[in-house]
């Protein structure tokens, strides 16, 4: 698939399915898209093609900048997130270029955000299963969530909700977040960076 710039995006938030997860610190994705889906005025309907819930719309500026999205959440579980996205990206026609993941990323500080394409999964799961699907030439949105304290497994601080102290900022991060992605769609991988990596 050629990387056409009127071509379709497909913005994927990472998570688990299911409101035991919600509010997990794994969960940031779908809190971006979520976001994203309400400033759109879409709702999150059941895909045809694939395991996860899209919501259909354009975001962006009027004019050229204006873009069709696709926002997805997949409802495979973190670590099998990559079948229902490569079906997502098939079913639309999406160039891999133009398939964007938010994803929560533990060597960044809290409310951080990092802007890139292409790169390793970093021991993420959902991006190992996404790359093993599709390669790694798709973006990335890695939102900050810190290191776990003390001895905790990582596995248990990424499927905590986060804490209150975290809380009383996450809207105004996730917001950020959001932001960021609507400039990447719109103005381009370079100026999201500039504007947004911390």
């Amino acid at each position: 698939m050629t990387d056409d710039a009127n071509a379709p995006w497909l913005i994927v938030g990472l998570g688990n399915p299911g409101p035991e997860y919600a509010a997990n610190r794994h969960n940031v994705g779908f809190m971006v898209v979520d976001l994203l889906a309400d400033r759109i005025g879409g709702k999150f309907k059941r895909a045809q093609k694939a395991q996860a819930q899209v919501v259909e719309g354009r975001m962006g500026p009027p004019g050229p900048a204006n873009r069709r999205v696709i926002l997805a959440k997949p409802m495979s579980y973190m670590n099998l997130s990559g079948g229902p996205v490569t079906a997502l990206r098939d079913f639309y026609k999406v160039p891999t270029a133009h398939v964007v993941a938010i994803h929560d990323e533990l060597d960044i500080d809290y409310g951080m955000l990092r802007l890139k394409l292409g790169g390793g999964d970093n021991g993420h799961n959902g991006l190992k299963s996404m790359t093993k699907a599709m390669g790694a030439d798709y973006h990335r949105v890695r939102f900050g969530i810190g290191r776990p304290p003390g001895r905790m497994q990582v596995a248990d601080f990424v499927l905590k909700d986060f804490s209150s102290t975290e809380r009383k900022e996450l809207d105004y991060f996730v917001d950020r977040a959001a932001d960021s992605v609507e400039c990447l769609v719109a103005e381009g991988l370079e100026r999201a960076q500039s504007a947004y990596n911390s």
